[in-house]
């Protein structure tokens, strides 16, 4: 299970992805305006339009600097292939469809694709006010069940500990209030991620539950909320893990080889341009990237 953001491509991140994802309608893209697909000198990506912090038609989103510094290292021109709908619907409806030809910010060994070496990796995060009085560094603490609002997002690795907990329920209501309680059947409804880390800041939420790049840049904008790394050791209630740290890698098509070793060389060459977007972005890195 997964990031459903950190989660917006992969059903790892999220449970509901892989029906959301069926119910899903196909969407025409939006296209650069100049089209060099069949130039070696242009690098084709997959950006959804309207999805900070990971991409924005403006550039503005840390994905989009990345894959900018991935394009420069391998001596090309980043072309953004932009699309209107959310970015759970690259792979399938860009991708695939020979839009464009890679997808950044995907989980590494995500089965739709070829993933590339990791370049890092995330972690879900508890985000507080610095002023707190709730101890809440993992699962296991007992104020999590003294929080007044607890802010998450369905289908997320968050849900299903709460579900464990018995504060699923407690929650649900404020839970679907962060999407002014739209109607989330067939179709992927998401949670404003500045929407849900305001809401811990001025005092409505005590605490969220997000993928730390979902929602490290709004956290780091704000001077009264600190996050807390949740640790990678967490279980459900019949004894299985729930993943809370993924690796995250580049995707091409399947049969894309060439593109992926390019992609992997070029990763190794930016590294260091790279760590300083996620540094700059706010995100808290766990250790064990990048693998060689």
């Amino acid at each position: 299970m997964k990031r459903f953001a950190s989660f917006r491509f992969s059903s790892m991140k999220c449970v509901l992805a892989a029906p959301l994802m069926a119910a899903g309608l196909l969407a025409t893209p939006v296209l650069a305006a100049e089209d060099e697909s069949n130039s070696a000198s242009v690098l084709r990506i997959c950006a959804a339009a309207d999805e900070l912090p990971y991409s924005s038609r403006d550039g503005s989103g840390f994905e989009n600097k990345i894959a900018a510094v991935l394009a420069d290292s391998m001596g090309r021109k980043p072309q953004f292939v932009w699309f209107s709908r959310p970015g759970i619907y690259l792979v399938r409806d860009q991708l695939d469809m020979k839009m464009c030809d890679l997808v950044m910010g995907m989980d590494t060994g995500d089965p739709r694709v070829l993933t590339t070496k990791p370049y890092y990796r995330a972690p879900y995060v508890f985000i507080q006010r610095k002023d707190t009085k709730l101890d809440i560094k993992d699962w296991s603490s007992p104020d999590l069940a003294k929080a007044s609002k607890i802010g998450f997002t369905p289908g997320s690795p968050a849900q299903i500990m709460l579900e464990k907990l018995g504060l699923f329920r407690e929650h649900f209501n404020y839970m679907h209030s962060l999407t002014n309680f739209q109607d989330r059947r067939n179709k992927f409804t998401r949670i404003p991620p500045q929407r849900m880390v305001n809401e811990v800041a001025d005092g409505t939420a005590d605490v969220a539950i997000n993928f730390a790049p979902e929602v490290a840049r709004y956290a780091k904008a704000s001077e009264k909320l600190t996050l807390t790394i949740i640790p990678d050791n967490n279980v459900r209630g019949d004894g299985e893990k729930v993943p809370h740290h993924f690796d995250q890698s580049v995707g091409v098509r399947k049969d894309d080889n060439d593109l992926l070793a390019a992609l992997d060389a070029a990763l190794d060459k930016a590294k260091p341009r790279i760590e300083e977007i996620l540094k700059e972005e706010g995100i808290p890195l766990v250790a064990g990237l990048p693998r060689s």
